[in-house]
């Protein structure tokens, strides 16, 4: 008896070593594909708080919460199934859906460049309309902030789906979970510090420390020019993610010209830093004809031409 419970004992051990070999090998896979979806975070991270500029300090972090679950779901619950579905059966579906993808996060970007270039109301009686649009209620800016999130949470899991591609089905699936739960947590907690970090300037201002004060006065000053900068970077981030996924969308549907004349710029500067560059700009590019070209169909042609009616 005693010799079957050691023989018991010695499969368990055997189990529990198994499973902490499967846990690290989960975490490393989780580890590689979070570093190489590491750039659209930071883009997704730059995009996210314009949603929450001219909103209230109080309702600030709970809207940061709203997005955050909404990304959550996107990523767990809309992404993660499909995604896992169509790359076992039909991966070939996966290239155009990003293509829609990228046209819809090209227009989002060309659509907050032309209302920057303070085209809001349908003409010269637009202006009361354009106070009330100014200020789109909680619901409105997490509806529209989750759609954002949806793209770029697509491409994220799709580059980390890509690194995993190697493993088994269950194996995807955990350490897509993982890489899911960590950078939402890692994009909106980064979100959260930003959006408050004037409410811990304020606090600071009121320390006795003089020094303290100073800091904190530094960072209530600094708040409107850093939600600036952000804002402007979120809105170039949207131009060149969607031009991006555009050109390697489709690079992957067949279409290769735009992609190899990227491929050989990025080449003759040799790499690194410059192509980076070089390919950020060009994706931007890209992208900002796209999204002008969709913007001007769904918004500036219709209501020139019902501006025209009218003047019949």
């Amino acid at each position: 008896m005693s010799a079957g419970l050691f023989g018991l004992l010695d499969d368990v051990a055997a189990l529990a070593k198994l499973a902490a070999a499967s846990v690290d090998d989960v975490g490393a896979a989780a580890g590689r594909a979070t570093a190489k979806a590491a750039g659209v975070v930071i883009d997704d991270t730059a995009v996210t708080p314009q949603y929450v500029q001219g909103i209230s300090a109080e309702r600030e972090i709970p809207i940061v919460k709203r997005i955050a679950w909404g990304s959550l779901r996107n990523k767990l619950l809309i992404i993660l199934p499909v995604a896992l579905v169509l790359s076992q059966w039909a991966d070939w579906a996966l290239a155009p859906i990003l293509l829609v993808g990228g046209c819809y996060l090209a227009y989002e970007g060309a659509e907050k460049v032309w209302e920057r270039l303070g085209h809001h109301g349908d003409g010269e009686h637009g202006d009361a309309l354009d106070a009330v649009d100014a200020q789109p209620s909680e619901k409105e800016l997490v509806a529209g902030a989750v759609r954002t999130d949806l793209i770029l949470s697509t491409e994220i899991m799709l580059i980390a789906l890509d690194q995993v591609a190697d493993q088994s089905f269950w194996a995807r699936l955990l350490i897509l979970v993982v890489v899911g739960i960590a950078l939402t947590i890692g994009v909106y907690g980064v979100v959260g510090l930003i959006v408050k970090m004037d409410d811990a300037g304020l606090a600071l201002t009121r320390r006795r420390s003089v020094s303290l004060q100073r800091l904190g006065l530094g960072l209530v000053r600094a708040m409107p020019w850093l939600l600036e900068v952000i804002s402007i970077v979120g809105i170039a981030a949207m131009l060149w993610v969607g031009g991006h996924i555009l050109v390697n969308s489709l690079h992957e549907i067949g279409w290769h010209g735009p992609h190899d004349v990227i491929h050989h710029l990025v080449h003759a500067v040799h790499g690194g830093v410059q192509g980076w560059v070089v390919e950020t700009l060009l994706s931007a590019v890209i992208g900002s004809v796209v999204g002008a070209v969709v913007l001007a169909v769904l918004h500036v042609l219709p209501r020139r031409g019902g501006h025209a009616s009218s003047g019949d």
